[in-house]
């Protein structure tokens, strides 16, 4: 009996050694995991590079819309500036031609003003100018090119050039009361003052050459 004992003692060690061995064998088998990180842990770690890496995306694409507005902006600019020249070559191309047309103006003008027109044998002449004289106006008028002729009006130093200043009691001081030479702008730039006589108020009677 003793015998049949101590094998039945020595059969229960031996399935406890067993069972021992099989789990020491499934936990060698699992993956190693460090003792203080949780699957849990694991899934906060990707989360977190995700968000990091979707932000770093929406800057470099808010950096590249940025990039494109300017870009849009430039262009926009560089149209703007390429127009305003193009109209500012535009209007001011017959600058230089206006400037060379002003005498043959001043020439008609001064005709008109030379001519007899009680005279019936120059009054055809006067009368042939005067209109030479009108349709010329009427042309260069067609381009943006204005006369100045500021007779009765304030002196304004940036359209006319004081030639001499003569004492008024019929004039407010700095009144125009003589135009000598009409000035002319080319579609609102001035070609050429122009050239008056400006009142003053009484006082010693001598003229002041401006």
């Amino acid at each position: 009996m003793s015998e049949e004992r101590d094998v039945q003692a020595q059969q229960k060690n031996q399935n406890a050694d067993a069972v021992e061995q099989r789990a020491e064998d499934i936990q060698s088998d699992a993956p190693d995991q460090p003792e203080d990180v949780s699957p849990m842990d694991e899934s906060a770690q990707r989360i977190y590079e995700l968000e990091i890496a979707l932000s770093e995306a929406s800057s470099q694409i808010k950096e590249q819309q940025e990039g494109v507005l300017r870009a849009r902006a430039e262009m926009e600019n560089a149209r703007r500036r390429a127009d305003a020249e193009v109209e500012k070559a535009r209007k001011f191309a017959l600058e230089r031609f206006a400037g060379e047309l002003l005498p043959v103006i001043d020439n008609l003008e001064r005709a008109l003003d030379a001519g007899d027109s009680s005279n019936e044998a120059v009054k055809p002449l006067l009368e042939g100018v005067e209109m030479t004289q009108k349709s010329f106006i009427s042309t260069i008028e067609k381009f943006g090119m204005t006369p100045i002729d500021p007779q009765g009006e304030a002196f304004n130093p940036e359209l006319h050039q004081a030639m001499s200043m003569q004492e008024s009691a019929d004039h407010e001081p700095n009144t125009v009361i003589a135009v000598m030479q009409k000035g002319y702008a080319l579609n609102g730039r001035l070609l050429r003052p122009a050239m008056v006589m400006v009142s003053r108020a009484p006082s010693s009677g001598v003229d002041t050459q401006a």
